[in-house]
């Protein structure tokens, strides 16, 4: 049946894609991404969590998708703007537990998602908060701030600025390179332009480094 769960063939496609990113997954980490898209899958028959439906492609859209960034992450606190149900930050915080992950989302149905799938997969290293990021305050400020399809590079720079910890940077996840990726926001430089490989996916994907002007250290190269 279309759509239906073969768990074996989900397993060897995310060992298969994990091997062309460079990553290594133990068998913990391994079964708790499967069982993420297995729940994503289930629920987003009744929820409409997102537009992709067919659990392979959920593989790499994904959690490939995801999986292709995280050697730029290294938090350890990490704010995912706009997560949806959970992507990217469900699935860094499976595939490293050191992180501290907070999932920033103001659709309802999106946050309950993300609590069943911490409760169910016992990541005690997530924390879904239902709240419209113009509302949402931190007393301590991220290290990183990321976000897969949240706003324009504008947007997201100015609603989430107040949210940067000293040093922080954000990681801005995009698709092709749009008119507002050429320059950075007032006060901000691009430290890096990363053209990711996504296992399974032909359409250009590439990750910005950002970070204010102030903040921009030795190894940070500004464009």
């Amino acid at each position: 049946m279309a759509g239906a769960i073969d768990a074996s063939r989900l397993g060897a496609l995310l060992d298969q894609g994990c091997a062309q990113l460079g990553l290594e997954l133990d068998a913990d980490r391994r079964d708790r991404l499967l069982r993420f898209i297995a729940l994503l899958h289930k629920w987003n028959g009744a929820y409409n969590l997102t537009a992709v439906r067919d659990p392979e492609a959920m593989i790499k859209r994904h959690l490939l998708d995801s999986l292709s960034i995280a050697a730029w992450v290294r938090g350890p606190r990490v704010l995912d703007v706009g997560a949806g149900p959970g992507l990217p930050g469900i699935v860094l915080a499976i595939f490293d537990p050191s992180l501290e992950l907070t999932l920033l989302d103001s659709n309802g149905k999106k946050v309950r998602f993300q609590r069943q799938a911490v409760l169910e997969l016992g990541l005690a290293n997530v924390h879904p908060v239902h709240e419209r990021i113009e509302a949402f305050t931190d007393a301590h400020g991220f290290d990183q701030i990321v976000s897969r399809a949240f706003a324009s590079l504008d947007d997201f720079i100015a609603l989430s600025r107040p949210l940067l910890g000293a040093g922080g940077e954000w990681l801005a996840m995009k698709g092709r390179r749009e008119v507002d990726e050429e320059r950075a926001p007032a006060g901000v430089v691009i430290r890096e332009r990363i053209s990711l490989a996504v296992p399974g996916e032909e359409g250009a994907r590439h990750l910005l480094r950002l970070a204010p002007e102030h903040h921009l250290d030795q190894q940070g190269t500004a464009s």
